[in-house]
């Protein structure tokens, strides 16, 4: 079998193995009903602006991203990008797939004329933070939260 990494957008009929996938995200990650998974990724699909990139190695869906492009009123109208959900299945990782990931949405980003590409991380892992460095991604802003 081939170690190739294919990255494709998310289709109706991906949801299953998303979910399954998600279950290597990370501890807290509880799965959602079937029902409420559904109109969830249907949204998701529907959203202008919005895509998930799936990475495959032969059929198998072994990384996977969210890439939301957001319209901006500043930058001369120049919208910006945020990566959600970066995740590679547990038993693929350290192959690079995850780096792939990163810059197929950054390209995406960048074709959809975007200005910078944000992600967040709660994990204080060196290891999780230095693959989003090696990755291309600065820590250059502070970032806050609110949680409900």
């Amino acid at each position: 079998m081939s170690s190739a990494l294919t990255i494709r957008e998310a289709i109706s009929t991906d949801l299953d193995h998303l979910m399954q996938l998600y279950l290597h995200l990370s501890q807290n990650n509880h799965p959602l009903d079937q029902s409420t998974a559904q109109h969830i990724f249907r949204k998701l699909l529907q959203f202008d602006g919005s895509t998930i990139l799936l990475g495959e190695v032969g059929q198998m869906l072994v990384s996977s991203c969210t890439l939301v492009i957001i319209p901006n009123l500043t930058r001369r109208g120049a919208p910006y990008a945020l990566v959600e959900n970066v995740v590679t299945h547990a038993d693929h990782q350290g192959r690079g797939y995850g780096t792939l990931m990163l810059n197929a949405a950054t390209e995406h980003a960048w074709s959809c004329g975007c200005y910078k590409v944000m992600l967040m991380t709660g994990s204080r892992e060196p290891a999780t933070l230095a693959f989003y460095e090696n990755a291309g991604f600065a820590r250059t802003k502070t970032g806050f939260q609110k949680r409900r």
